[in-house]
């Protein structure tokens, strides 16, 4: 089959040949995303949905806004980007997620969830001012989305203006990451069976009235019972108790059935929910029998199998976190542990095996994590917020005036710290040691090595008197780096008693700082190397340590401005220490998909980068024992 390049030649396809298109589009899918690994799971159930949308509004005109962009890959073949998929997620090639770079049919450059209504509504009424009244916009929104209390502000403003039009897409499969929890996960699934009782009602409808005398009055004693069948069964339909027209549930696998949905609700006038039913991994049996997440995000696979094509012993740092916080747990009874729909991802899941009660997935929502976790330290407990690096933004406000202000017993577990690689910009974990460095008290540590993370978890945990986080990256913990000498909370890795520089590593980094610093031993440049473990506040023996030398280097897979470089060179000015300070980290912008070795090798943040940069600091000789 020819496949259409635009959404124009999507609308000229005659009905009866879209079912085999969508099949062909759901087989490429698999076939590129387990090449190059993505999100394959959330993909193959939108295809008819995303044809639907495509034949029955006109993008770029209309806006289509993806919630979250990760289920935006048939969307990104359907409008012109099917050549270069091959190159999803690689350097230089298609984002993982809609690129305003990419093409003019994608609006925003979303993967945080529960935004889209809030563009949305934005836009809606911008075109309303403009008197492009004609102009559709359309937020397709995963039921796992709106557990975020984003989707419920926008939804508030929406329905207060009852004539502005709007399309709200329900994307209900039932998952997020893993199953949707809560009360709106279990309404939805309450919404699931109301087919039955409006096919029921449609016949009532057809043949009631009709009786003499008695027709009328019995159908609206029956429709009466019907309504409270309904409310037996499920909450009252929410989006028509907020004054937004229901349209649903309807098969989201159906595309005549969404189109002449969706063509209602264009032609509503006002905001209309359309409630569509997928199912995740939909056609792709690997993914729809993963009973974990349903291959939500994955590595390069085997497409026949699904199984993982990834080679290698060395663990994760995630799994080493889980093992780890869930032997911790079974001494510290008042560990318990918050993630924001990523029980999993985040390596709680042998937590929560184990100890069921003590883990609370509070949907995708971080302000409320954090706020709840304060609550849990007020009443005696010590709680974990497990998130990755970059949702941690979302919820700085919370980190600042709910945890820091009082000083509460809080540890936040930082998945993705630093460069994640083929995610992108939205998701490099590249802003926490600067959002983190301004709140009273934190105090961020950053293990090297697995060992040290076990370590540094139960120094965490041990603290009773303010909030602690604990950073990692999205990679593979590399072998134990072995400290030569402890100088406060320090470890010295390299000792050189004729160093002209003092190299100080954050987390990770430090084996590509011990790798820089033999380097330049080859050249005549002595180094020495300390890996601070707690990176923030600066520990006043580093300070001490690095007064004495003419040159001090920091490496952070953070960005540059006010992190623990900043801060160091900040502590070594109040000291009255005159030395140069050097911080090599990432740059203040956006940074590209791509590998994250290649990025930071970029970045001048692997060991020949870290030597080059030292090398062109002429660093004037000066002996330093320690």
């Amino acid at each position: 089959m020819s496949w259409p390049q635009t959404p124009a030649e999507l609308k000229a396809m005659p009905p009866e040949s879209l079912p085999a298109l969508a099949g062909e589009i759901r087989s490429a899918l698999v076939d590129a995303v387990c090449r190059t690994g993505g999100h394959l799971g959330p993909n193959p159930g939108v295809v008819e949905l995303t044809m639907a949308l495509h034949r029955v509004f006109d993008s770029p005109r209309d806006v289509l806004l993806w919630d979250t962009g990760h289920q935006a890959y048939v969307h990104k073949m359907l409008t012109g980007r099917l050549a270069s998929f091959a190159t999803l997620r690689q350097a230089d090639g298609l984002s993982g997620y809609p690129s305003r770079a990419e093409s003019e049919h994608d609006w925003i450059e979303n993967s945080h969830a529960s935004t889209a209504l809030s563009y949305a509504d934005g836009m809606a009424k911008a075109f309303a001012l403009r008197g492009e009244t004609d102009r559709g916009v359309v937020a397709i929104v995963g039921d796992g989305a709106l557990t975020g209390g984003m989707c419920w502000e926008a939804l508030n403003n929406i329905a207060g203006a009852p004539d502005r039009p709007l399309v709200i897409v329900v994307n209900d499969n039932g998952r997020s990451y893993a199953p949707t929890i809560g009360g709106l996960a279990q309404h939805l699934a309450g919404l699931r069976l109301l087919p039955q009782w409006d096919a029921t009602l449609s016949a009532v409808k057809r043949t009631v009235p009709r009786a003499p005398v008695v027709g009328r009055p019995a159908y609206a004693a029956m429709h009466g019972v019907k309504q409270g069948l309904k409310d037996l069964l499920a909450p009252q339909v929410m989006f028509e108790d907020l004054g937004i027209k229901y349209v649903g549930p309807i098969d989201g696998h159906d595309i005549a059935a969404v189109e002449a949905a969706l063509r209602r609700a264009r032609g509503f006038g006002g905001p209309v929910v359309v409630h569509c039913l997928t199912r995740k991994g939909a056609g792709y049996a690997p993914a729809e029998n993963d009973a974990a997440d349903c291959f939500h995000g994955v590595g390069a696979l085997d497409p026949a199998t699904g199984r993982s094509r990834a080679t290698g012993a060395a663990l994760p740092w995630t799994q080493v976190f889980g093992s780890e916080i869930a032997r911790l747990a079974r001494s510290r009874t008042d560990l318990v542990a918050i993630t924001a729909a990523m029980l999993r991802p985040v390596g709680l899941a042998e937590f929560a095996d184990e100890f069921p009660d003590r883990v609370f997935d509070v949907g995708i929502a971080e302000q409320h994590a954090v706020a709840s976790a304060a609550g849990l330290a007020m009443a005696g407990m010590h709680p974990l917020v497990c998130v990755y690096a970059t949702f941690l933004n979302r919820a700085i406000d919370q980190v600042l005036m709910d945890v820091g202000l009082h000083r509460l017993p809080v540890t936040f577990v930082l998945d993705r710290a630093g460069i994640t690689g083929d995610d992108g910009p939205s998701h490099h974990g590249m802003w926490d040691l600067a959002l983190l460095g301004v709140v009273p008290g934190m105090r961020v540590a950053a293990p090297r090595d697995s060992e040290q993370l076990a370590v540094l978890l139960a120094e965490c945990v041990a603290v009773d008197d303010g909030p602690t986080a604990l950073r990692f990256p999205k990679a593979a913990a590399g072998p134990p780096i072995p400290a030569v000498g402890r100088l406060g909370h320090a470890d010295v890795l390299v000792a050189d008693v004729d160093a002209d520089v003092l190299l100080v590593a954050v987390g990770p980094l430090a084996a590509a700082a011990v790798e820089a610093a033999s380097i330049l031993g080859s050249s005549g440049v002595r180094a020495t190397v300390v890996d601070p473990r707690w990176v923030l506040p600066v520990d006043p023996a580093l300070v001490a340590l690095a007064g004495g030398f003419p040159l001090v280097v920091t490496v952070e897979d953070g960005v540059r401005e006010s992190g623990v470089g900043d801060a160091i060179a900040g502590a070594l000015r109040d000291a009255g220490h005159d030395g140069r300070v050097v911080t090599l980290g990432l740059d203040k912008r956006f940074v590209p998909h791509g590998k994250r070795d290649d990025i930071l090798a970029t970045a001048g943040l692997d060991a020949p980068g870290i030597a080059a940069a030292i090398r062109a600091q002429r660093p004037v000789t000066q002996r330093v024992a320690i």
